[in-house]
């Protein structure tokens, strides 16, 4: 930008508010905002958000964007905040830069100075009023269960050894559904508010060596999806009847904390920006 100096002898006072007027007129103008399609192999990460101590894939995507745009702050905003270990196929978020560059390049250049194991799917200029995270209406994940040991899946399943019944795990699945309490599903934090969250869709579903449980919802709490894969197990193993998951939703209970699906085999889906578009067939992220 050309540096411009006011002299305040040859500049009359009452054009000086309309000068820099202009001025940060040009500025807004070239600030831009751009909606980012993500994907990453969440298991070598502390999760989404930074945290300290801990390398996070905001943190990656962050260094990468401040080298492209050559030290410029940089903002990003995602649609959700994935655990520790947790993978995405459709994650969602947007930053704020000045760039002349296309779109193609801004893709390209993100992407030569990620990890390989974060990769940025797509770039597209968004409304300056689009907000990853608050315009969403839903979010869906897959949690994929193994029927068998997998030399190349490992990281993208849970083996379970035990013989599962998928008949039960659905009757459960069901209790899921609507506005209800989660509490009993996290950990209580200050920082997430209401533990309320709408279930639209719940389903566990066989294919091939994978059982997959797809669930769509408005939101989700931190570890909620593990935990409604941890009870929905306990239950296929005739451990729990799905009549029991009621209880949960009444008053707090430790049970699911104790039943915290692994990490390994969750993957946030995809984001959702239109009722219209939820798809609801379910089909396995990573086949064995």
């Amino acid at each position: 930008m050309p540096k411009i100096r006011f002299v305040s002898y040859q500049i009359p006072v009452f054009l000086r508010p309309v000068i820099i007027l202009i001025t940060l007129n040009g500025i807004n103008k070239n600030m831009s905002r751009y909606k980012l399609a993500i994907e990453y192999e969440g298991t070598r990460y502390s999760g989404w958000q930074m945290q300290k101590g801990g390398k996070s894939i905001l943190g990656e995507i962050l260094d990468a964007c401040r080298e492209l745009f050559g030290g410029e702050t940089v903002e990003i905003y995602g649609a959700g905040r994935t655990d520790s270990g947790v993978h995405a196929i459709g994650q969602i978020a947007h930053i704020d830069v000045h760039t002349e560059l296309p779109l193609l390049k801004i893709k390209y250049g993100i992407n030569d100075r990620l990890p390989p194991d974060i990769c940025i799917l797509n770039v597209e200029n968004a409304d300056p009023k689009f907000h990853a995270r608050h315009d969403a209406v839903a979010r869906s994940y897959i949690y994929q269960i193994s029927r068998r040991r997998t030399a190349f899946g490992k990281k993208y399943v849970w083996w379970i050894k035990d013989q599962l019944d998928i008949h039960r795990m659905n009757e459960a699945a069901k209790c899921f559904v609507g506005l209800k309490d989660y509490k009993s599903f996290t950990d209580e934090s200050l920082e997430q508010g209401s533990t309320r969250v709408e279930i639209i869709h719940s389903k566990v579903e066989e294919y091939g060596d994978l059982i997959l449980f797809h669930v769509i919802g408005s939101h989700f709490l931190w570890k909620q999806v593990r935990r409604m894969t941890g009870v929905l197990v306990e239950v296929g193993r005739g451990k729990t009847r799905p009549e029991e998951l009621v209880s949960y939703f009444r008053s707090r209970s430790d049970i699911p904390a104790k039943l915290t699906a692994p990490p390994s085999g969750l993957f946030l889906e995809r984001v959702y920006y239109n009722k219209s578009d939820i798809v609801y067939k379910t089909r396995p992220v990573f086949n064995i």
